[in-house]
């Protein structure tokens, strides 16, 4: 008797116009191209200059791609997932909004917090529905305007984030599709990667924004480590958990958070850089947005059959592999 499992039917993406390099960067903190390349590997980033447009902009425009790469009308939608750190508001979702403005009446949809780690706590989700049953379609997005929450002026966080938003539409499928996942979250008591202001504990006051508390802060040698760590043990431990060698895999997607976690990530599992989908040099860290962007980039490259390791570590702290059997 076939499995039911959800397979990816449709990728889609949203890059805005304006490109920010390392060059422009040097005009706002002491820093120069060479030492950002060498450190993190990105050599330009996306940003959304317009003050009336926010991450539900990207999103739609993520989403209304994916649903025409996948031939399927929005109507038929049944559940919109939106991953991301940077939601237009508190509340109402994101999910609420783009769920209005593409025309999807039949679905519901819910905002997803588990910042680079977020899409794949989504992705996980939507195919849980529907290997339950209750949906046949799902739309997954992991959109951030990184740069609503970024204090240019901070050298340790500036360099490193872009706006963009990727999307992926779920089907059901019997055999090849989402195989399996691993998750994995322990509680940032410590406050390694966190923007303090903005939620309950510190709601936004005169205070807040005069100390820029509504930035995001890290401590980059030590989320460096942990994120190293995590993204390494969860691939591997994903490989084991399905009988998989460096041979059998065929694709490498991870978090384009900084090419040594990639580069590190991709050793512990054995694989080639031909088998490491990598655009943090044109992108930087998009958060939520960085895997959905690679599975776009690469769309046209990638066979039935192919064996898949999205893999990625985010502030929570949260990381989680998902693997899959690639069928369009």
């Amino acid at each position: 008797m076939s499995v039911k499992r959800a397979k990816i039917s449709g990728v889609g993406h949203f890059l805005p116009d304006y490109i920010l390099t390392n060059k422009e960067l040097e005009g706002y903190v002491e820093t120069n191209d060479e030492w950002i390349r060498t450190r993190t590997g990105i050599s330009e980033r996306r940003i959304l200059k317009d003050p009336d447009k926010g991450t539900s902009y990207m999103a739609e425009k993520a989403a209304l791609e994916a649903l025409e790469d996948a031939e399927v009308d929005a109507k038929d939608i049944d559940a919109i997932i939106v991953a991301t750190v940077t939601p237009d508001y508190m509340f109402p979702a994101t999910a609420a909004l783009v769920q209005k403005r593409i025309g999807a009446e039949n679905a519901y949809g819910f905002d997803l917090s588990a910042a680079c780690s977020g899409f794949l706590f989504a992705l996980s989700n939507g195919s849980m529905m529907i290997e339950s049953g209750r949906a046949k379609k799902v739309l997954v997005i992991g959109a951030d305007k990184m740069s609503a929450i970024v204090d240019f002026t901070d050298r340790t966080t500036c360099i490193l984030f872009g706006d963009a938003a990727g999307a992926v539409v779920l089907e059901e499928t019997e055999g090849d599709g989402i195989i399996d996942f691993v998750q994995h979250t322990d509680g940032d008591e410590e406050c390694l990667l966190y923007q303090p202001a903005g939620g309950s504990l510190n709601p936004a006051s005169e205070e807040t924004v005069k100390n820029k508390m509504h930035f995001i802060r890290q401590d980059g040698r030590a989320v460096f480590k942990k994120a190293t760590e995590g993204m390494a043990d969860v691939s591997l431990e994903i490989m084991e958990r399905n009988n998989l060698s460096g041979d059998d895999v065929a694709w490498l997607v991870p978090h384009q958070a900084n090419q040594r976690i990639i580069s590190a990530t991709a050793r512990r599992m054995g694989l080639s850089e031909e088998k490491v989908m990598v655009n943090i040099g044109k992108y930087g860290n998009t958060t939520a947005a960085t895997i959905p962007l690679c599975l776009y980039d690469w769309k046209d490259q990638l066979k039935d059959g192919d064996n898949i390791i999205l893999s990625a570590f985010g502030g929570g702290l949260t990381w989680g592999a998902v693997y899959l059997k690639w069928r369009k």
